[in-house]
């Protein structure tokens, strides 16, 4: 399924900046960067479970915002992009 990711890290201080850095990095793991914060990432329900832990464990509930949008199996007719930034196709081949 594909799940957009989006965050808002709170950066006033050197710990701030540093979860900033982890989520970004634990999200290019999974999935490919959309907008800033934002990532789409193709991912199974146990990937899910487990990233979504593995950003929870990163952030600060009182200062960070984390969201999850799940968009399913048949996200194709669910996205739509316009403007400068070319789209890219989750499932195609990825090179590096």
């Amino acid at each position: 399924m594909l799940v957009l990711i989006t965050y808002d890290v709170n950066t006033e201080d050197a710990a701030g900046r540093r979860r900033l850095r982890q989520i970004a990095k634990q999200c290019q793991n999974y999935g490919q960067r959309v907008q800033n914060s934002v990532f789409e990432c193709l991912l199974d329900s146990a990937q899910s479970r487990s990233l979504q832990a593995k950003l929870c464990s990163i952030m600060d509930e009182e200062k960070d915002s984390l969201r999850f949008y799940y968009l399913g199996n048949k996200y194709q007719t669910k996205v739509e992009h316009f403007g400068i930034k070319a789209s890219y196709e989750p499932e195609g081949v990825l090179m590096f």
